[in-house]
């Protein structure tokens, strides 16, 4: 039996979300002088607060207003494996990284699944010895620039669905012979510990901690 432990990042393996200390690590270590755009970003909050824009839009205007249209791939990538190690040093549950090791050990197949972008996802899933990675996907266009577009849809709530369903059909797996066990601390990944034989709600906000006891889920808290 193939046995698959998916992960999610943001609070769950790391103490604290990524995608806004991103940013600011790539304006301070780039362009400082792009913190003058600084006054517009709550418009993107306002617009998304009022439905106006989804959460992938703003996500994507943040980007363009401190990372700017299009970044070479080349030159952001030492930034984003500094941007990698500082997270590991300073903002990652300890327990979440021995439970990654304990299943490691046990032989399970390692699947981080987020709605960060994969632009630095990847360097903090390879240093914590992941086998796959699902998250959002940004353009890179012929020329290796990144652009503030999202290829597909945001890798949030239920989108992770799909791709994880993607990754069983790659890789030959099937659903019926695998067990699977899905870590989170969001109420927004309902679907993915649902989808899992085995759910653990890894230090669960309020919502997801009501619906664990609700549905039999185990509790753990990582702080």
């Amino acid at each position: 039996m193939q046995k698959i432990s998916l992960y999610d990042m943001d609070r769950t393996i790391t103490v604290h979300g990524t995608y806004t200390p991103f940013l600011f690590h790539m304006v301070f270590a780039r362009a400082p002088w792009r913190l003058i755009f600084l006054p517009l970003l709550p418009f993107g909050f306002v617009a998304y607060g009022l439905k106006l824009i989804s959460r992938g839009q703003l996500k994507t205007f943040n980007q363009r207003m401190l990372m700017g249209s299009g970044p070479k791939l080349a030159a952001l990538r030492p930034h984003i494996e500094r941007f990698a190690e500082k997270v590991l040093r300073s903002n990652r549950h300890q327990k979440a990284l021995d439970q990654i090791e304990a299943d490691r050990a046990a032989g399970r197949t390692l699947v981080l699944v987020t709605a960060s972008y994969e632009l630095y996802a990847e360097a903090i899933a390879r240093r914590l010895g992941f086998d796959h990675l699902i998250g959002t996907l940004l353009e890179v266009d012929d020329e290796g620039r990144v652009r503030p577009h999202i290829i597909g849809e945001n890798c949030y709530d239920d989108v992770k669905i799909g791709r994880i369903e993607d990754l069983f059909a790659q890789q030959g797996w099937q659903r019926a012979e695998s067990h699977v066990r899905a870590y989170s601390d969001h109420v927004s990944d309902r679907a993915m510990l649902a989808y899992a034989d085995e759910a653990i709600a890894t230090t669960p906000t309020p919502k997801l901690r009501h619906m664990a006891k609700q549905r039999g889920w185990k509790i753990v808290y990582w702080r």
